[in-house]
């Protein structure tokens, strides 16, 4: 039996490296666990709903979720923590910045390499895209950004966090012929989230 417990061991010392290295692969910017994640201050979704996602359905069935909220009511906490989990579970996540993932995209496209960049964006089982909306996006990265969506439309699924509800994505893609499309095949198949309450991050500023 000495042999079964070396294998086991040996077994759950390789998926520990891989989980760590995909854990250093997924760039988040800082250890946000769910467990952290304080409810009572949202007026507009619970434990339960996020909770409900655990089971990484919506990874297998290549859905989509999106958290729309102003800043500061966790949005990023919740992808961050859901992107955490994903890994525990064994799939591949990559966390990025909206700025960071249109300025790569562009400086891909600038070089001719935007097909290459997307299909090794396209590795990971879930594309977490944090902050779309605060900053503008000039006409060329707006289409990259489609190229990018479409690439991933029923291939890979997207955690997105935007301070934009999609009726104003109109004019934030300053009424390009890239929003709706854009829209369509992030909602299609998604699970959307209105946050709301007060700014985390306003109510520790004004308690300290």
């Amino acid at each position: 039996m000495e042999w079964v417990a070396a294998f086991v061991w040996n077994q759950w010392q390789a998926w520990s490296g891989i989980r760590k290295r995909h854990f250093k692969q997924a760039h988040f910017p800082m250890e946000k666990r769910l467990d952290d994640f304080d409810y009572r201050h949202q007026t507009t979704i619970n434990k339960r709903q996020i909770s409900a996602l655990l089971d990484f359905n919506f990874l297998d069935q290549r859905q989509n979720l999106v958290f729309i909220g102003p800043p500061g009511v966790g949005k990023t906490h919740l992808a961050i923590g859901l992107g955490y989990k994903a890994i525990e579970a064994g799939y591949k996540v990559l966390f990025k910045t909206a700025m960071t993932l249109v300025e790569e995209l562009e400086l891909a496209e600038k070089r001719g390499e935007l097909k290459k960049r997307i299909s090794l964006l396209a590795k990971n089982d879930l594309l977490i895209i944090d902050e779309l909306g605060y900053l503008p996006m000039s006409r060329q990265s707006r289409y990259n950004l489609f190229q990018l969506v479409n690439s991933l439309y029923e291939y890979r699924s997207i955690i997105l966090t935007t301070n934009k509800d999609f009726t104003d994505w109109g004019e934030f893609f300053h009424n390009d012929n890239v929003a709706i499309p854009i829209v369509d095949r992030i909602i299609h198949h998604s699970h959307i989230f209105m946050l709301g309450g007060e700014s985390y991050r306003l109510k520790e500023k004004l308690t300290n």
